[in-house]
């Protein structure tokens, strides 16, 4: 590491998140980006990093996406953030947008900066239309850091600021037992269910066959809505729209955020049909957000949504998504001890990995072999593995050699000597 770069860490230590910083150098992680761009990053030495974590999906279409970078260009000849009181002509081409493609009577758009600051909309748009309070989600699940985002998320992130739900509030059931679930709505008190349609910071395991369907179908039963919290999922991640859609299920409200972006603007949505969203007839003055649905904002989100709504967009997810199942599937028989799991979604993948911090290890290892992406927060055995929409085959085939690479260096760094390595003894 340069003197440069060790001076700037100490200031970061100095001035911005000491914890976050320390944790990250503890875990042999000295990345400070500087330039990016396409699927790439560089370290402030000038080192690059093939990015397959993209901040979560933020970018899905690659760093300053060109297109995207020169329709907010273009933009700011003329607009601003603007007036969140007001009718906005960005805002209202972007909430057509979304409606035209978004699940049948889901035609409603609110907006937000952030994908914690949707959730809570949804949340309390749940509240209003059932006049109900509890909210039932997952335990182990991720909803963002906000006010009622926090609570119905793991509890790491609550007790910290002494932010846990209350017992009434809010009810968690673990991921695919379909059984606690319907028993819990089943009681007919609860205003929503809210789930990620692939829990992203568990480490993207994958809901059962039936499961989401039959939960939408035990909500409908007793006036209990369903939020699909698409943040890290949805636009095109899944291999369609919204990955709500692979499951045959309309749900009553859609949160999209991170990608929704285009990396350049942040913005978020809640999409909804008319029961989710009839506060804003009661009152439209209910929530309000300087920034969210800022014009600038809807701008970059319009061309993403032009984007990723290509026919083209959607081919070339389906055709990645093939191409690398095929090389992961390669790489999982090189190392069948240690690499013992493949969740995947279209470009939304979980690697598993049989040791506790198996994802931890690999993480290293990535990096050290020109890859950024990151573990599973919440399963450390489990690596967030997330390509881009826009990558091609031959950047596919680089990543696959290298993380071919790093798998091989993980399993001899966790299990040593004695084991060998499984694909010089084959």
């Amino acid at each position: 590491m340069s003197q440069a770069k060790d001076d700037f860490i100490a200031r970061t230590i100095q001035y911005w998140n000491p914890g976050k910083t320390l944790e990250w150098q503890r875990q042999g992680i000295d990345l400070v980006i500087d330039r990016r761009e396409g699927y790439y990053l560089y370290d402030m030495d000038g080192r690059r990093l093939i990015n397959c974590h993209l901040n979560g999906g933020v970018y899905s279409l690659g760093h300053r996406n060109p297109e995207v970078v020169a329709a907010v260009r273009e933009g700011m000849e003329h607009f601003d953030i603007g007036n969140h009181h007001f009718p906005a002509l960005m805002r209202t081409q972007l909430a057509e947008m979304l409606a035209k493609n978004a699940p049948e009577g889901l035609h409603f758009s609110m907006f937000a900066s952030g994908g914690g600051e949707a959730i809570d909309i949804a949340l309390k748009s749940a509240r209003h239309a059932t006049q109900r309070r509890r909210i039932i989600c997952l335990q182990r699940c991720y909803h963002g850091h906000t006010g009622l985002a926090v609570q119905v998320g793991d509890d790491r992130f609550s007790k910290l600021f002494l932010s846990e739900a209350r017992e009434e509030d809010v009810t968690k059931v673990p991921f695919n037992d379909l059984e606690a679930m319907e028993r819990e709505i089943a009681k007919g008190d609860a205003a929503c269910v809210i789930i990620e349609s692939i829990p992203a910071t568990y480490g993207f395991p994958l809901p059962l066959p039936g499961y989401l369907a039959a939960i939408k179908a035990a909500c409908e039963k007793v006036g209990t809505l369903y939020i699909a919290d698409e943040v890290q999922t949805g636009l095109m991640r899944s291999g369609e729209m919204w990955c709500i859609d692979t499951y045959d299920v309309v749900p009553d409200m859609i949160v999209t955020g991170k990608g929704l972006s285009g990396g350049i603007y942040p913005i978020a949505a809640v999409i909804a049909n008319e029961k989710s969203a009839a506060w804003l007839t009661e009152d439209g003055w209910g929530h309000m957000s300087s920034f969210g649905g800022a014009e600038l904002g809807c701008i970059a989100a319009n061309k993403v949504m032009e984007i990723v709504s290509r026919p083209e967009t959607r081919s070339q997810c389906h055709y990645i998504a093939h191409h690398l199942r095929q090389g992961l599937a390669e790489i999982q028989a090189h190392y069948p001890d240690f690499f013992v799991g493949i969740r995947q979604r279209g470009l939304i993948m979980g690697l598993e990995f049989d040791h506790p911090e198996g994802a931890v290890q690999v993480m290293r290892d990535l990096y050290r072999n020109g890859i950024w992406a990151i573990y599973s927060a919440l399963d450390p055995r489990s690596l967030q593995f997330k390509p881009g929409l826009l990558c091609d085959r031959a950047l596919c085939d680089d990543i696959l050699n290298r993380l071919d690479t790093a798998v091989g260096q993980s399993r001899q760094a966790i299990f040593g000597a004695g084991r060998g390595n499984r694909r010089e003894a084959a």
